[in-house]
């Protein structure tokens, strides 16, 4: 598989999946299938160089009395590469704090957790730090080894004794690898076998060794572990969208039955009115124009244009009224106009124009009139601004499922590809 690919697979899976984006590139830490990797952690000047350079034979990493290890030092010796970290004492948000946490999480199949005996019991940062990565082993199987190192520089065996047992109370049940960087260079510089085995490094060579052995094996289960839970996170957050967008269909067809049928009953309801007024009317004395001499008299053309309009704003009023309990009220804004009193859907659907007779009849009493005006106000409703919230709900979720299914499939190729 191309780098190409690969990445734009993880870009992917982390756009939905944010939180996994350190698992991410652990998985193509993996999939890179390197040389074993052992870091050694811990506060500065603990020993860890000291430690590594005595624990692979050569002084390949700097020892200073001052900070000097704020970047990745590695090396690879035997097969196996060494890390050693920048200082739990970073700053946070440096960079050295970056290469702390790459060293310690990004990269290493072993860590060797390194605490100075002289400095007693551990303090808050590294109880939190050697809490997390021993829940890390339990979970992908990595392992962590806890050095005490310096053991030289304590008074004698009764303090170290002390030291051990305030560290096995912090942390009940681990195992303390005492070592002592010193003792065992002077071991080899003056040829004497006991403080070579006093100083402990070459037990720790052997539980690393040991160690070493089990990586291909941890590799794989973290592997299937990561590929494994996201697939899971993946899928029940599809189920989860899935039961939302499912919900806000429903919503949505539910709405707009009540809609259409309240509607309906309204539209049905009133034209009867209208249709019973207009055959209470007799002959059709509204369409006879008023002469001048009727200008101030009470005729009947006046009279039933009169009860024409009341009962066509009766009407109005109660169609009016179902529609504001439905949002139904003011033209979205891209169909206003400048007359601010004209941007109603009332105006939009029934027009300003007077009424006769034979407009009502039109309008209410004939099916095509009934139908034209739910079509008319139907439309209004889902250009209505609840109406099209929710739609817009339905796209984003459905477009987030889309994302998801990517997401998988990217998840698939990078699978497929370790």
């Amino acid at each position: 598989m191309s780098g190409a690919i690969r990445e734009q697979a993880a870009r992917d899976v982390v756009s939905v999946l944010p939180n996994r984006a350190d698992d991410l590139a652990r998985l193509q830490t993996l999939a890179e299938d390197g040389e074993p990797v052992v870091t050694v952690i811990g506060k500065y000047n603990h020993g860890k160089s000291r430690l590594l350079n005595e624990l692979i034979g050569r002084d390949t990493f700097s020892v200073a009395d001052r900070r000097e290890t704020v970047a990745l030092s590695g090396s690879v010796h035997h097969g196996v590469r060494w890390l050693d970290a920048p200082g739990l004492d970073a700053d946070v948000g440096t960079e050295d704090d970056r290469h702390a946490w790459q060293a310690a999480w990004l990269e290493s199949d072993v860590r060797l957790f390194v605490h100075a005996a002289k400095e007693g019991e551990l303090d808050a940062k590294e109880l939190s730090l050697l809490a997390g990565l021993r829940a890390d082993g339990d979970r992908t199987q990595r392992q962590t080894f806890f050095v005490l190192s310096q053991v030289d520089q304590v008074a004698d065996d009764a303090e170290l004794d002390t030291v051990r047992d305030a560290i096995g109370a912090q942390v009940p049940g681990i195992a303390l690898n005492a070592a002592s960087a010193t003792r065992h260079r002077k071991g080899l510089e003056g040829g004497k076998a006991l403080l070579l085995e006093k100083s402990g490094i070459p037990a720790l060579r052997a539980t690393l060794e040991a160690a070493l052995a089990r990586v291909p094996g941890a590799r794989a289960h973290e592997s299937a572990l990561l590929f494994g839970e996201m697939r899971e996170e993946l899928r029940q957050l599809r189920a989860g969208q899935e039961h939302v967008l499912d919900a806000l269909r429903d919503t949505q067809r539910q709405q707009r039955q009540a809609y259409d049928q309240g509607l309906k009953a309204v539209i049905d309801k009133v034209s009867g009115d209208i249709g019973t007024m207009l055959n209470a009317l007799g002959p059709d004395d509204a369409s006879v124009p008023d002469s001048a001499k009727d200008a101030y008299a009470i005729t009947a053309g006046k009279r039933q244009r009169a009860q024409i309009q009341i009962g066509y704003s009766r009407a109005c009023i109660e169609i009016n009224a179902f529609l504001v309990g439905h949002g139904v009220v003011g033209l979205p804004p891209e169909r206003q106009t400048a007359a601010r009193s004209l941007n109603s859907v009332m105006v939009a659907v029934m027009g300003v124009s007077v009424k006769y007779r034979r407009d009502l009849r039109t309008m209410f009493c004939e099916a095509a009139g009934r139908d034209r005006m739910q079509r008319a106000f139907t439309q209004y409703y889902e250009w209505s601004d609840d109406r099209k919230a929710l739609a817009t709900r339905i796209s984003e979720t459905g477009a987030a499922i889309a994302a998801l299914d990517g997401a998988t499939a990217a998840l698939h190729t990078l699978e497929a590809g370790a």
